[in-house]
């Protein structure tokens, strides 16, 4: 497995992109070693226009898709947010929770953006390179690049392209609902994030390790400030 990547996170916007720049020299798409046994959903929460990030990491069993351990953390950040930066913003909070876990994941589905980003450079793919370790992006929204007309069925996927370049899927996660959008992060190849989403479906539009992660988070930031 390769190193996990160290640099400073307290940077300018502009020396943050020549870095996301630097570090997509670093990715690796591949597909995954072996089984995986755990899965790991990981999610930021915090109050509009606050800069007090409240970070939850929840390990699953990969085949009943059950809780096994689960690790927070909440800091004050000081990155601005800026578009295509956030994970300057939301990865150093994440890692302090991911230092909690007692035991680490085979892969790590974050909520947000892998390579379906401008500069290949999402959270997904960040966090991945920062912790050395498989990871894939589960977001709602599309970032970058389009994709054809995905049919209205649960399970429809359609192959996003940016630039001439496939970044990702278009997933159907239900019947008449908006696609989400998966993409591969780091030490995991575009078929296998595809095929990670689809396992961790169940009853909800999101897969499990990322709707666990967002449920988690918002409890453990209302606790925190107090509310019921």
């Amino acid at each position: 497995m390769p190193e996990a990547i160290d640099h400073p996170w307290k940077l300018s916007p502009t020396e943050a992109i020549q870095l996301q720049r630097e570090l997509r020299e670093r990715i690796i798409l591949q597909p995954l070693p072996g089984p995986i046994r755990r899965i790991a959903g990981a999610d930021i929460s915090f109050n509009l226009y606050s800069d007090v990030f409240y970070a939850a990491i929840v390990v699953l069993d990969y085949e009943s898709l059950e809780v096994v351990d689960t690790a927070y953390y909440t800091e004050t950040v000081s990155f601005p947010y800026i578009p295509g930066l956030l994970s300057f913003r939301e990865i150093p909070t994440l890692l302090r929770a991911w230092e909690q876990l007692k035991e680490k994941p085979n892969v790590t589905m974050v909520d947000g953006h892998g390579i379906a980003h401008p500069r290949r450079m999402g959270i997904a793919t960040h966090f991945g390179l920062a912790t050395g370790s498989p990871t894939l992006g589960c977001a709602k929204k599309i970032l970058t690049g389009s994709y054809p007309t995905l049919g209205p069925e649960s399970g429809a996927t359609s192959l996003i392209q940016d630039r001439g370049e496939a970044v990702g899927y278009a997933l159907r996660s239900k019947p008449r609902t908006n696609p989400l959008f998966i993409s591969p992060g780091h030490l995991l190849d575009l078929d296998g994030a595809l095929d990670i989403a689809r396992h961790c479906l169940g009853r909800y539009k999101l897969p499990e390790p990322t709707r666990l992660a967002h449920q988690m988070v918002n409890t453990f930031r209302k606790e925190q400030q107090g509310e019921s």
